[in-house]
């Protein structure tokens, strides 16, 4: 998968309509962006938690789906989120996803969302439980 790719697939959909952009799609890293609009914002001008929750959730598992092979398709079991610093409206945050496992049922990925000046706003780590092909 390109970050191409990847952004017209999520075209449309949650992810997009939030506005996150994918920039780097590999098998051990994946990193995408998200400006902070207002709508992202729970009090005037601070990201709500669970939109930063939804941009690691969306890269963790587009790090797994980058590791399946042979139809396999991935699903959420377990997130835990966090929170360091405020993203405030306007700036463009960064979610970057590693793997701390890559197993044959499970994927688990640690991905740190940091500001435009690198200062860590949150760290979030989520299990994907790795489906058969239907």
């Amino acid at each position: 998968m390109t970050p191409d790719e990847v952004n017209a697939r999520i075209a449309g959909f949650f992810p997009g309509t939030m506005g996150m952009r994918f920039t780097v799609c590999e098998p051990r890293r994946i990193v995408a962006e998200l400006t902070v609009t207002r709508a992202l914002c729970t009090i005037p001008g601070v990201m709500h938690g669970g939109a930063i929750m939804a941009l690691a959730d969306t890269v963790g598992a587009y790090g797994t789906a980058a590791n399946l092979t042979g139809g396999k398709g991935t699903t959420t079991m377990e997130s835990k989120t966090n929170f360091f610093a405020a993203a405030r409206e306007g700036e463009t945050v960064t979610a970057e996803a590693t793997p701390l496992h890559l197993g044959g049922r499970t994927h688990v990925w640690e991905t740190a969302i940091r500001g435009a000046d690198g200062r860590l706003i949150a760290k979030v780590t989520q299990t994907q439980y790795v489906l058969d092909p239907r």
